[in-house]
């Protein structure tokens, strides 16, 4: 039974399908696995106890007469701390919405109970969600699988540490700028960005609204595309198939193999040889025009997360931690026409990306071009934490920036991923790719 707990969702699903696990009895090991953690309360902001073995009863019933409601019908799963549960607080790790109870479920929640997952709880977050390390003073900071005094990555620091640590089949995150797939990768998961608009944010607590999308973290490519048909109410790819032959990924030159560091460059590295091997074909790649558009996420990021949230802000500024009030404040020095010009520019390297891009199947660059930087010296050093932060951001922006899907795969080597960015709305597609290139990984 307690195999179950480092078992993929597809497989827990399958022996829930086959009569082998009981959907009750699997919530409770759940359950029973989380009290009993001596790092719990750093990855459970709280757990939803009664609404998990109502839940988890439903499907048993379901199952035991045949009318299961999806694969993942009775699989336990965890929630970022900015989706909305109705009658349990949400808080988006903020102390600004402390003690806030919303009435009703957000959609991605009511569509994935109505395909029968079971909700665990919410999981700790970076405040308000802008941040890619994951360290929270105000409510708690997760700890990274690899390292205990390091930061697992954020903003969905405690969706990825509950999948590390065992205690939740899946997490679903959300990503703005990176929020899913740098926990992911710092903690040897696959991470799935969806482009944006793609799954609805209503009952989401926002950030930036143009970038905010919602996303499944898990231990397999297979998890992934379950979970995003789930988060829609819809049916999952089929992956069976899926082939490297003949397709053609381009590594990524501009912006993202700078200033890697050793670790993560010779993981990303041997990644790429080993797609290779499985019989993609690989070819070096640069889009000039990418050099323009990095430098806005400085006004679009901050210009629309502190029009969201400046009046909230600036009635209690005092309750958040500094640098992310900072950061949060740097959006008052732009000005309307900055952030219209912002999006002009970033529309016209979108399309230049597109055509740069477009015979190739996916794009590669590493996930994150460092390791999970230590708890400690981020609070001692405030240099280090702003540019450890911005470092981690920088790849993974670039898909946000461009408006695509990406997935991001563990290498091998802790805490190092490999990224594949495809079309926007390219989804399918991708984590077909996505399942042949884990099974080269592997």
């Amino acid at each position: 039974m307690q195999d179950w707990l480092k078992t993929s969702a597809a497989d827990l699903g399958r022996g829930i399908a086959a009569g082998e696990i009981d959907p009750v009895e699997l919530t409770r090991t759940y359950l029973a696995a989380i009290e009993s953690h001596p790092l719990r309360d750093r990855i459970y902001a709280r757990v939803t106890q009664d609404r998990a073995l109502a839940e988890a009863e439903a499907a048993r019933h379901r199952a035991q007469v045949g009318r299961r409601l999806s694969p993942l019908d009775g699989v336990p799963i965890s929630w970022k701390d900015l989706v909305d549960s109705a009658d349990v607080q949400t808080e988006a790790g903020s102390a600004l919405l402390k003690d806030r109870v919303p009435a009703d479920d957000a959609l991605v929640l009511r569509n994935a109970t109505g395909m029968g997952t079971v909700c665990l709880g919410k999981t700790h977050m970076s405040e308000l969600a802008f941040s890619g390390l994951g360290l929270n003073p105000i409510t708690a900071t997760p700890p990274c699988v690899n390292d205990t005094h390091a930061v697992p990555g954020g903003s969905s620091s405690g969706a990825a540490t509950s999948v590390a640590f065992d205690l939740a089949a899946c997490g679903i995150g959300s990503d703005t700028g990176g929020s899913v797939r740098i926990p992911a990768a710092w903690n040897d998961l696959v991470g799935l960005k969806t482009t944006s608009g793609r799954i609805s944010l209503e009952g989401v607590v926002p950030l930036c609204l143009e970038f905010d999308t919602i996303g499944p973290l898990t231990r397999t490519v297979e998890d992934a595309a379950l979970m995003l048909a789930a988060l829609e109410g819809g049916q999952p790819v089929d992956l069976r198939g899926a082939s490297l032959q003949g397709r053609r990924l381009a590594v990524l030159q501009t912006a993202a193999l700078q200033d890697v560091r050793p670790e993560p460059r010779a993981a990303f590295d041997r990644a790429v040889d080993r797609l290779a091997d499985a019989g993609a074909i690989i070819a070096p790649i640069e889009v000039p025009e990418l050099d323009e558009a990095m430098p806005l996420s400085g006004v679009l990021y901050t210009a629309e997360a502190y029009g969201l949230w400046r009046d909230v802000i600036e009635a209690n500024p005092q309750l958040m931690y500094e640098p992310i009030l900072e950061r949060f404040r740097a959006g008052a020095q732009f000005s309307g026409p900055d952030y219209v010009a912002a999006w002009a520019k970033l529309r016209s390297v979108r399309m230049a990306w597109d055509q740069a891009t477009a015979r190739y199947d996916a794009v590669l660059c590493p996930t994150a071009p460092n390791l999970p930087p230590n708890v400690q010296r981020l609070h001692e050093d405030r240099e280090y934490y702003v540019t450890e932060n911005l470092l981690t951001l920088r790849n993974t922006r670039i898909g946000n920036l461009m408006g695509l899907c990406s997935l991001t795969l563990p290498t091998g080597t802790p805490s190092c991923g490999i990224s594949l960015m495809g079309a926007p709305d390219g989804e399918e597609a991708l984590l077909r790719l996505g399942a042949a290139a884990e099974r080269a990984l592997a």
